[in-house]
């Protein structure tokens, strides 16, 4: 009989382009050789040209659905994406406390074309509740800002940046700096950190437009390295290896920003 492969689960928002949310989640996770399970959150209505409306799922029907994966099948790491509102939030927090792996929290709070997928009210419910869950946290320079206050203009700030989010009681944090300086760097930057440990993970900046479900596709990969027993610095480096290749790779999909390409390396020649 043949062996189960690490099982990861997504607690995220469904996208219905497919780019980002747990559709991106899933396709990552079986391009890098785990079993991919998910939980709904929240649907939303969205394509290449932005989000057209969004509708949380209720916190049992969440309840639920995670309980039904780990109480049966297990999981060896989880992530988690759009949770929306502070119930939502905190009755994820509590799940996540209750369970013994990895956990990967993408603080999602706007999309890629800046609609906001997370409830002003609910940012104290991320900080005080969910963080502290965090295995690896990964916020992008906008999420740092929104929950932290900290503006990251260069390198220097993304310690100051890392040092905010860490002080809400991760493990460790991946601050991503593909937005620094405008996009004018030939690199992009992100930083490792436990608040010891510090590990710069650079990559040649990608000249491509098509970005959509970055900060899924990576947080995805991390959670999938980690399920496979990888250290947070090494699955960190082969997330960034991953997801560089992907954006690389992104494709025009619609009349708007296409998503980074989740299956590159089955198409890379």
């Amino acid at each position: 009989m043949n062996t189960a492969p690490p099982r990861v689960l997504t607690v995220a928002g469904s996208d219905s382009g497919g780019g980002a949310g747990v559709q991106a989640d899933l396709k990552t996770m079986l391009a890098l050789g785990v079993h991919g399970m998910s939980v709904i959150t929240a649907v939303t209505a969205q394509n290449s040209l932005g989000v057209r409306g969004a509708w949380e799922l209720p916190a049992e029907a969440v309840r639920a659905q995670y309980r039904a994966v780990v109480d049966d099948i297990g999981v060896q790491a989880v992530k988690t994406g759009m949770l929306s509102s502070a119930v939502l939030v905190e009755t994820v927090a509590d799940l996540l406390a209750d369970t013994d792996a990895p956990v990967v929290v993408d603080p999602v709070g706007v999309s890629k074309h800046g609609d906001a997928l997370l409830a002003a009210e609910a940012l104290e419910s991320v900080r005080l509740r969910l963080l502290p869950t965090a295995t690896v946290a990964t916020p992008n320079l906008d999420e740092v800002a929104q929950l932290t206050g900290v503006r990251v203009e260069d390198e220097d700030g993304m310690r100051r940046a890392a040092e905010a989010v860490l002080a809400f009681g991760p493990r460790w944090v991946l601050i991503k700096g593909g937005h620094l300086a405008g996009s004018a760097s030939p690199e992009a930057v992100d930083l490792l950190t436990d608040g010891s440990e510090e590990h710069w993970l650079r990559a040649p900046r990608r000249d491509n437009r098509h970005t959509h479900g970055t900060g899924c596709t990576l947080a995805s990969a991390l959670a999938s390295s980690l399920a496979q027993g990888m250290p947070v610095p090494e699955a960190a480096r082969a997330a960034k290896r991953y997801v560089t290749g992907a954006i690389g790779a992104g494709f025009a999909l619609g009349a708007g920003i296409g998503p980074v390409d989740h299956g590159w390396r089955f198409r890379a020649p």
